[in-house]
């Protein structure tokens, strides 16, 4: 099972679109995990544990054969919806990012189509150890414009380099650890 983990919370969100159709094209089974987390406290963790819906996504991640992480770019940097969620997942036990196979995908207004954002995401994710996909980047400058009524990419050139991002993946999934 592949499965998605979008930094933006919006339904329509064009980073949620471009996970979808990464999706897509990949085949097979999809879930996108949920990010809708309260906000990472140790007070909380410390005397309830780890919610359950944290629980849930580190479960999803360790079960997913690779995992897609999509994040908008907010002020130069990855969402923090994203951040907390990578905050929570690491409390868990079992590692689950651990040797998993992982691409990143950004969508944004901008003309950068998000590049610092995917930076810094990948710097977040790099300390738990995945087996991370290092190119081609995905990062889809003007998302608004990009898709069409049915959520597919309507530039050849972005969904070239989404399919060798998504063959990329599947190498690094075929790949022995």
């Amino acid at each position: 099972m592949l499965v998605g983990l979008c930094g933006s919370l919006r339904a329509a969100s064009t980073n949620r679109k471009l996970l979808q159709e990464a999706a897509r094209i990949y085949g097979g089974p999809y879930k996108e995990g949920n990010l809708r987390l309260p906000l990472y406290d140790g007070d909380l963790e410390k005397a309830q544990g780890l919610p359950a819906e944290v629980e849930e996504l580190a479960d999803l991640i360790s079960q997913a054969e690779a995992v897609f992480l999509a994040t908008p770019e907010y002020n130069q940097s990855l969402s923090g919806v994203m951040k907390n969620a990578l905050d929570w997942v690491s409390r868990t036990d079992g590692a689950p990012w651990h040797g998993k196979p992982v691409a990143l995908l950004s969508a944004a207004a901008g003309r950068s189509g998000g590049a610092r954002g995917s930076y810094a995401l990948r710097l977040a994710i790099t300390p738990f150890r995945p087996r991370l996909v290092s190119a081609p980047d995905v990062l889809l400058a003007q998302a608004s414009s990009q898709f069409d009524e049915a959520g597919h990419l309507t530039d050849d050139r972005a969904q070239q380099t989404l399919r060798e991002v998504v063959e990329a993946l599947k190498a690094e999934v075929a790949r022995e650890p």
